[in-house]
């Protein structure tokens, strides 16, 4: 499998966090997918279909088009692993998405929508011309200059959201929303609005899943001696994540992602990397798997 970074040049950087691409990952499997708070845009470039799954109802497919928008979202979901072969996407910032989608975030919360219903037929033009490229560059740079060619005027108060977001901290455990919303001058209600409205999720639940997702990190850190199953201390877990005792980590682990944490744990089992030994992150549908070597295109 082949994973390729591109990181967009000014004015994208401040709305996306990089574009990626992955060759190869066809692994025949579905994978489930957690809440990360982040939206994402995907054109899976073998294929003109991508396909979620229902965790309370796997065998129950949703079939859309090959270039959706993945909004944010707050439970988990299953992905088929086999669109990996060939599959580029967009990885937002918080928030950052509504400048490029023209709908505001809540509309997109908890769903996949097909970039047609957004973009209209300039999202199949899209798709045929980065299928008909040969590079990763140059996919890049077509799907740079797409979302530039989009781009809707910035919200006035994005500046301000992501204030927030620094405010917040990267694991939710910083400022209270009262306390951000004294800070950016707003009433507690119109921060909750204005956050939902870009992010598509409320500051407290935003909050809870970066929680949550550092709890998960600290937990596939965890090594066992001799090659055995490491025995992780949940409370430990819980308190240096930020919750406040342990059955507070595992109500999140249920919610969040339809499994206990021992569940979650069993589940990761098959799906390490034999080589380096490290967990893929469960991530949306087509995002990030940091656990593969990247290559970075603005490095080379």
């Amino acid at each position: 499998m082949e994973h390729v970074i591109y990181s967009p040049s000014t004015p994208l950087k401040q709305f996306v966090t990089c574009f990626w691409m992955i060759t190869g990952g066809d692994t025949g499997r579905k994978e489930r997918i957690l809440p990360n708070g982040t939206s994402e845009l995907l054109i899976n470039l073998c294929e003109d279909e991508i396909r979620t799954y229902d965790p309370s109802q796997p065998e129950r497919v949703k079939r859309l088009s090959g270039a959706v928008v993945a909004g944010t979202y707050s439970r988990a979901l299953i992905c088929d692993a086999r669109q990996h072969r060939s599959m580029l996407g967009v990885h937002f910032r918080p928030g950052g998405a509504l400048p490029f989608l023209g709908t505001p975030a809540t509309a997109l919360s908890d769903a996949h929508v097909s970039l047609d219903d957004l973009w209209g037929s300039r999202a199949r033009a899209l798709r045929e011309q980065l299928c008909e490229a040969t590079t990763a560059r140059e996919r890049f740079q077509l799907m740079e200059k797409a979302l530039l060619d989009h781009a809707y005027p910035v919200p006035s108060r994005y500046s301000a959201i992501q204030a927030a977001l620094r405010l917040f901290g990267p694991f939710g455990t910083g400022n209270s929303s009262r306390a951000v919303a004294q800070e950016l001058g707003i009433s507690q209600r119109q921060f909750i609005d204005v956050f939902a409205r870009q992010v598509g999720l409320t500051p407290k639940l935003l909050c809870r899943i970066l929680r949550f997702k550092q709890a998960r990190i600290l937990a596939e850190k965890v090594e066992g001696q001799n090659g055995e199953e490491p025995v992780r201390d949940w409370a430990q877990i819980a308190i240096a994540s930020g919750y406040c005792d342990q059955s507070h980590l595992i109500r999140d682990f249920e919610n969040l992602s339809g499994l206990s944490p021992s569940e979650y744990i069993r589940e990761l089992q098959p799906m390490r990397d034999p080589k380096h030994n490290r967990v893929p992150p469960h991530m949306k549908l087509g995002q990030i798997p940091e656990f593969l070597a990247a290559r970075d295109l603005q490095d080379t």
